[in-house]
């Protein structure tokens, strides 16, 4: 005899819309995402907190949705890549990965995107070297990394309201 496990109430704030749900406990904030709210820019590749794909932001840090449960975004801010562009405008940072061509097959593109709003909200003006360590933890398989690391820094320009570079 199977029994359904007792669900637990989750309020968060995910895209800068409050969201109440009952989830069980051992849903995971990927699942709930992108189930339950439809928000489909994170993807499930790995599951083993490797790849990135599936990044978001957690109270403005990235985390790998595949291994965060739903519950741990309790009372939390979660931004996804479809919360990152306001009035049909792109953020600086996806405006700057599409004029450097970082973007190929795009299945990568919004856990990096996602994670390097997190580096440049802490370092605004990264070294290469950082901007490497900061993506370890986000692998592409088409673009070789230079053109990520050339809109990483076109972005920093753009949102410290310089032009930026051309790629």
């Amino acid at each position: 005899m199977s029994t359904k496990p007792d669900l637990i109430a989750l309020r968060a704030t995910i895209n800068g819309e409050f969201v109440k749900a009952n989830i069980e406990p051992r849903e995971t904030l990927l699942d709930f995402l992108r189930d339950r709210l439809a928000l489909k820019g994170a993807k499930q590749s790995c599951d083993v907190q490797v790849c990135g794909a599936c990044t978001v932001l957690l109270d403005g840090e990235p985390v790998s949705a595949c291994c965060t449960l739903a519950y741990e975004a309790h009372h939390r801010r979660v931004t996804t890549i479809e919360g990152l562009s306001h009035n049909g405008k792109l953020h600086p940072i996806q405006r700057a990965f599409l004029d450097s061509v970082a973007i190929q097959c795009g299945f990568c593109t919004s856990g990096m995107v996602l994670t390097v709003k997190s580096l440049l909200e802490e370092h605004p003006q990264p070294t290469t070297a950082r901007i490497k360590a900061y993506l370890d933890g986000n692998l592409c398989r088409c673009t070789g990394y230079w053109n990520i690391i050339t809109a990483v820094k076109q972005a920093a320009q753009l949102m410290d309201g310089g032009e930026g570079t051309s790629p």
